[in-house]
């Protein structure tokens, strides 16, 4: 084991032990390490450069040199023996490498560990067909409630998946269900080919590790239209912001058609925040969560997105809720402090109201 690497293995195994859900590493400096959402310095000598650099010439998969040579940035897998998996983004700054890394949990989580809400999760899980999309910012757990939800239809459902994911991150092991992890760049060249073939690979679930374009949309669109559900993921924070999102995509003389394609194939969105906990440390999901219902997919089809939010504060079932809905759960139940609520809230002024018992009603 070269120095560099039982430098970064240390650390790495510091930071799991710490419970910590990122590693930042920067040239010249001591180590970050991301705890319930917050960074910290660790005590420990800087890391230098070359250090860095010896890691990342060392580690990157051979497919994926190149690209780190030309591009100055690259993301690949890393295992430390004894330590667990993590997502790497390797990347140079102001001419020196600097590194991000992310734990992947071994154990494929359930929705009870991570404090999600089965009922409504489910609802979405068990859709035969269409788009399902969950959505967050970076960090927010997007990937282990997606986990979740392949485990439970794992457990429960004869399904053959195939995920196309940049890396993988979990890894599952067949049980009722049939799983392909397909990793872009080490299993097929690019995520654009993994798109074009998904489709002759008789899923009956697919995995798209991120929206992150038309053509992937269009192929998720194909896909659901032809009788297969969809998941994946989406930089949003809220439905409102995941559905203006989506028809960025397309543009002006195509928005009546995607009005049309999305009202037929979607059937959710499961957006997400951490949120700091009352006690213990450690984060707390909370959730807002559209079922597209036809009540939705027909103010989809009219172009009456307004009224969609009008639905989720007003929502009075498990199925549709809006994040002050949610936040207010949390706050009544002692999980989180009206303080913290107040700050992730998208509308601190009415989950105010909310919480002196004044809700928001539809007409």
């Amino acid at each position: 084991m070269s120095p560099s690497t039982e430098i970064f293995n240390d650390l790495l195994k510091l930071a799991v032990q710490s419970g910590a859900s990122d590693i930042v590493i920067k040239s010249e400096k001591p180590g970050y390490v991301r705890l319930s959402g917050r960074l910290k310095p660790v005590d420990m000598d800087p890391i230098g450069a070359a250090e860095v650099r010896e890691f990342v010439d060392a580690h990157v998969p051979a497919v994926f040199r190149q690209r780190w040579e030309d591009e100055g940035q690259v993301d690949f897998a890393y295992a430390a023996e004894g330590v667990g998996r993590f997502r790497v983004n390797a990347f140079h700054q102001r001419g020196t490498g600097s590194i991000v890394f992310r734990h992947i949990k071994s154990k494929v989580p359930n929705f009870e560990e991570l404090g999600l809400a089965a009922e409504p999760m489910l609802n979405l899980a068990k859709s035969k067909d269409g788009i399902l999309l969950i959505c967050g910012a970076t960090g927010s757990g997007k990937s282990s409630t997606l986990a979740a939800m392949l485990n439970w239809i794992n457990q429960n459902m004869d399904k053959h998946i195939v995920t196309l994911e940049d890396p993988i991150e979990y890894t599952f092991t067949d049980a009722k269900s049939v799983f392909q992890q397909r990793e872009i760049g080490l299993d097929v060249p690019s995520f654009e080919l993994a798109i074009k073939s998904v489709l002759r690979q008789n899923p009956d679930i697919i995995l798209i590790g991120e929206m992150r374009d038309k053509e992937t949309f269009e192929t998720a669109i194909s896909a659901a239209e032809t009788g297969h559900l969809v998941l994946s993921t989406m930089h949003a924070g809220t439905v409102a912001q995941a559905l203006t999102r989506l028809f960025e995509f397309f543009p002006p003389e195509q928005q009546v058609q995607a009005r049309r394609q999305i009202a037929g194939t979607i059937r959710g969105f499961i957006c997400q925040k951490l949120i700091p906990a009352m006690e213990g440390g450690g984060r707390i999901p909370a959730n807002e969560i559209l079922a597209a219902d036809s009540v939705v997919k027909n103010l989809i089809l009219d172009g009456q997105f307004e009224k969609i939010q009008g639905l989720l504060e007003a929502g009075t079932d498990s199925a549709s809720f809006s994040f002050n809905r949610d936040l207010y759960r949390l706050v009544k139940a002692g999980t989180i402090s009206k303080a913290e609520a107040l700050r992730f809230s998208p509308n601190p002024q009415a989950l105010e109201m909310n919480l002196k018992g004044i809700f928001f009603k539809t007409s």
